[in-house]
This record gives structure tokens, sequence and C-alpha cells, in this order.
């Protein structure tokens, strides 16, 4: 047992440091590919040529190849990364927070109320820009994490799993016809909306992406700081007590995290669903149970998946393309599917 014991101590380092290398690796190539892959065949000369040469003194196709990667694909990757990171941490730490597998921003309907005020904000104030629609999409993110949050803790049992599920699948169908209500009164709201709503990285300028990266920080600052807190909420909350942790202050810290994470996210590229749910079962698979290397890698394989979605989305939708928030929600089934069967609802 012993030597059993041993070998497994030996093994997890080894395995994290490989799936950090690994991790890393993906990252890279996803990056690379968001920059190589469109309608418009360019090189790779040519990307690295656009990235580090400032010299605009280029024939009229080397000028077009510098158009295309600086104006259109480097504007989408770095919004694919930044949401990424956002959904893949947020959905880390709703899953510990809440001790819920199938904890998601979308399926416990914080992307819903973020939609909602979102849709309020283009319909009745005339918002029109990203930096506009995060304070509302902050408001509608706080607002349902807390109506979900407080139904799920009626009842003798308090806030479990199921209800938490159950109640953000109730506040998501509640608020999806709240906002088809909305846009029915309203054809320009709708026509802004649309596009908005599929979660696309397209048409998304640095001039949007950039000042919400502040917010993506701050919520990515905290949640480094909660992943000790996740590590023990998980024991339980009479163990985590005893071991001295404030529950209150552990709650409030990742709920703040959330709330900023899940917006900026949101107000960036739409409410895109399944990044938050898939990815730290991923890191967990790699790391274990502890949280601290569970947030780690779920920051690079959020923007990873997030990232190569729009690339996949590209190819498979040619001359056209699809919507890298309709290509994740088509892998995420299959997870979700996986999920349910793994984790047995019932006994959850």
């Amino acid at each position: 047992m012993t030597l059993i014991l041993e070998r497994r101590a030996r093994t997890r380092p080894r395995r994290v440091v490989i799936g950090f290398t690994f991790a890393f690796v993906l990252l890279g190539l996803s990056i690379a590919a968001s920059l190589l892959v469109g309608t418009r065949e360019i090189g790779l000369g040519a990307v690295i040529d656009a990235l580090v040469n400032p010299d605009t003194s280029l024939t009229d196709t080397a000028l077009t190849d510098r158009t295309v990667i600086l104006d259109l694909r480097v504007p989408r990757t770095v919004v694919g990364l930044l949401a990424g990171l956002a959904l893949g941490l947020a959905g880390a730490l709703m899953q510990g927070v809440t001790r819920n597998p199938l904890a998601d921003p979308g399926l416990l309907g914080v992307n819903a109320g973020a939609s909602l005020f979102v849709v309020a904000g283009v319909a009745w104030f005339g918002v029109t820009s990203s930096l506009g629609y995060v304070w509302f999409a902050f408001a509608g993110a706080a607002a349902a994490a807390t109506i979900v949050y407080l139904i799920g803790s009626l009842g003798r049992e308090g806030a479990t799993p199921v209800k938490l599920a159950l109640a953000g699948t109730a506040l998501t169908a509640a608020f999806t016809s709240l906002i088809t209500i909305v846009l029915l009164a309203d054809t320009a709201a709708f026509d802004r909306y649309r596009f908005w709503a599929a979660g696309s990285l397209v048409a998304r300028g640095l001039d949007a992406a950039l000042p919400l990266a502040p917010f993506i920080l701050i919520g990515a600052i905290l949640a480094i700081v909660a992943a000790r807190m996740l590590n023990a909420l998980a024991l339980g909350d009479d163990l985590a007590r005893g071991l001295g942790q404030n529950l209150m202050l552990a709650r409030v810290v990742c709920a703040v995290a959330i709330v900023l994470l899940c917006g900026s996210a949101t107000a960036m590229a739409g409410p895109i669903v399944f990044v938050g749910l898939a990815v730290p079962h991923v890191a967990r698979w790699i790391t274990g149970p502890d949280y601290r290397l569970i947030i780690a890698f779920s920051a690079l394989f959020g923007p990873t998946l997030l990232v190569a979605a729009d690339v996949l989305g590209r190819v498979i939708g040619q001359p056209g393309e699809i919507e890298a928030g309709l290509v994740v929600s088509f892998l995420g089934a299959p997870v979700l599917i996986a999920l349910v069967r793994r984790v047995k609802l019932a006994g959850l």
C-alpha cells in the first residue's frame, strides 16, 4: 500500500507538468490557427510579417493580407481568448462553490440574466457598445445568481446541487420568454440582438474588447484567491467551518468573481454556453480535486476551446462561417449527456 501511495504521489506532479505543457501547446496552436484560417488564404510568413513588421509600403495583395490579419483576425482572437478565459474560470468557480458538477453560467441562469438586462439596455436605453452592455450584464448576472441561490435554498435541505440546477433551468426559461417579449415589441433591438445572441467573435473589435479586460483581470485575481477557499468548501460546510474557513467570505468572493467574469464575457461575445461546463471537468481529470490547479488549467483550456470552436466554425461553414457559440453548443451537448449519465442526478 505504501508503495502504491508513493507511486501516485510521484505520478501526480508529473501528470500535472505534462498537462500544463499540453495545455500551452494547444493554446498556441489554436491562436496560430485563428490567425491563419479564414476565407482568405494567408500564409504563415505573411501573418508573422504583419504582426512584427510595421512597414506599410506594400503591394496591394500584401496590404490586404495585413488588413485582414490586424483588423479582423487579431481582434476576434483576442476576444476569444478573453471570453474563453472568463467563462472557463467562471465555470470552475460555480462548480466549486455550489459543489455541483453540472454548474455552468448557462445552466444556472447567469447568462440568461445578463442577456435579459442587455436586451433591456438595448431596447429601452439605446445601448450599442460592449462597454455599455457590460454594466447591464453585471446587473443581470448578479440578479440571476441571487434569485437562483434564494430559490435553491428553500426547504430544510438548503441549496442542494439538484435544486440549484432546477432553479437555474426554470429561471433561464422565464428570462428567455421575457427576452422574446421585449424583442417582439422592438424590431430595431431585435436586429441588434440576434447576431450578438448567437455567441460570435466576429465584428468584435479591440476597442470593444480591451475596455472589458480589466474586469476580467479582477475576476481572474479573485478566482485565484478563492481557489484555496474552494478546497475547504469541497469538504462540506461543517468541516470547512471547523478548519477556520469563513464561509460567507468565500461565497462572496466567488460570487463577485463570477459576476465580473460572466458579465464581461456575455457583454463581449454574447451568451456562450458549455465552455464553463466542460473545461473544469477536463482540468479535474488532469489535476484531481485541487481547485488551485483546476483554476489554473481552466484559465488555459477555456480560451483554447472557444478559439478552436471559432476556427472550426470558419472551416465547416465555408464560404461563410458558423458562430463560435453554436459550435461550442454542438460540442458541449455530448459532454452534458455524458456527465448526466456519470453523475447520476438522483444521487447528487
